[in-house]
């Protein structure tokens, strides 16, 4: 979807500061949440059918950018968890409510060794991202494509800064589960290719002639250059 969490290309929000030595974690409490999302997902599916970017990205756009990486992932569980019943905003607010009131109150805390054993076996475990595709690539090294002009609906990995801009194909990674489709257990593999864009095809004559990027983009994306492209919503886009 088009959506204020798409930041490729946009301007505004500063330097983006590098740490040498970034820990993991900044705060202890991005940790707590990086273990509920990674432990409820042993149990339960809450973030089906549409997969944790879809809540994510629904984020109302202000809190969105107010908010850090780990907050997201808390204000999708959240939502996730409302959204399925397992949560009331009831509880959440009555929970909410006793924390402020006295933020040294002992969290609530699960003692369970072969659960935890089972959530970091599955963290740890290989996870191949190759995968079998139906027919051959379309596309080879060296050929010249254009990115078809998409805005769907739900979550799309395709940056809007690149969208209509013509490149060239650089490498060809092989097929990969397509995560733009409407539910994530609709997720047919395509090849995945490595396509190289001038940053004046980018940017416009005022970017250095002599920078490129290289962008990861799965074949669904890309059509031959000099085709019509027809997006996802059916318009035709020249």
């Amino acid at each position: 979807m088009n959506g204020v969490h798409d930041m490729g290309g946009m301007h505004g929000f500063g330097r983006i500061e590098i740490e040498p030595d970034e820990p993991v974690f900044h705060e202890a409490w991005e940790g707590r949440v990086y273990g509920m999302v990674t432990g409820i997902r042993e149990e339960h599916d809450v973030y089906s059918p549409y997969g944790s970017r879809h809540y994510i990205e629904n984020i109302p756009p202000a809190r969105y950018l107010a908010s850090g990486y780990y907050e997201r992932w808390l204000l999708a569980l959240e939502a996730a968890l409302l959204h399925k019943g397992l949560l009331t905003a009831d509880e959440l607010e009555a929970k909410t409510r006793m924390f402020a009131d006295d933020p040294s109150a002992e969290a609530p805390r699960r003692d369970d060794p072969a659960f935890a054993e089972r959530v970091r076996q599955r963290i740890y475990a290989p996870q191949p991202l190759e995968r079998q595709a139906a027919s051959s690539p379309r596309f080879a090294v060296g050929d010249s494509i254009v990115v078809r002009n998409i805005n769907p609906a739900g979550h799309t990995r395709l940056p809007r800064y690149v969208r209509g801009k013509r490149g060239i194909v650089a490498r060809i990674y092989g097929a990969q589960g397509f995560q733009d489709q409407p539910t994530i257990a609709d997720d047919s593999p395509q090849y995945v290719y490595s396509v190289m864009f001038e940053a004046r095809e980018l940017w416009g004559s005022d970017a250095e002639t002599n920078q490129r990027l290289y962008i990861d983009m799965w074949e669904r994306w890309m059509d031959s250059e000099g085709s019509d492209i027809e997006g996802q919503d059916g318009v035709v886009c020249a």
